[in-house]
């Protein structure tokens, strides 16, 4: 199933999002997910900072690898509050006002998301 998944086309999803200027935007964006997300993204900024001074400073492997894991589960938080987000707004709007072929976009979208953000 996930080669058939990876063979797909990208998708451009109709949800909309206004794409006039040539750059896609969500239809929604909750304030107080973006402000999370925003502290979010500036402590991880932070851990990463940390890594790299870890790895200059030939700290031990496994004490980096577990700084690493706490990263990549930061980096998991946020993209699921984007993803939450983008299900509320974007994918609802396109699949309930959009047409069919516009809501068959964004199903296709959805499940590459789901895909790729579920390794």
């Amino acid at each position: 199933m996930s080669a058939k998944i990876n063979s797909l086309p990208p998708v451009m999803a109709a949800c909309g999002c206004d794409s006039r200027s040539g750059e896609r935007k969500a239809a929604g964006v909750d304030e107080e997910i973006k402000t999370s997300n925003l502290k979010r993204l500036r402590r991880i900024e932070g851990q990463i900072r940390g890594l790299q001074k870890m790895v200059e400073e030939e700290r031990y492997c496994a004490d980096i690898m577990v700084q690493i894991s706490s990263v990549q589960e930061a980096l998991r938080a946020v993209g699921r509050a984007l993803m939450r987000n983008h299900l509320k707004h974007c994918a609802a709007q396109a699949i309930s006002k959009g047409s069919p072929a516009e809501a068959e976009a964004m199903y296709e979208e959805l499940l590459e998301l789901i895909y790729k953000h579920s390794r």
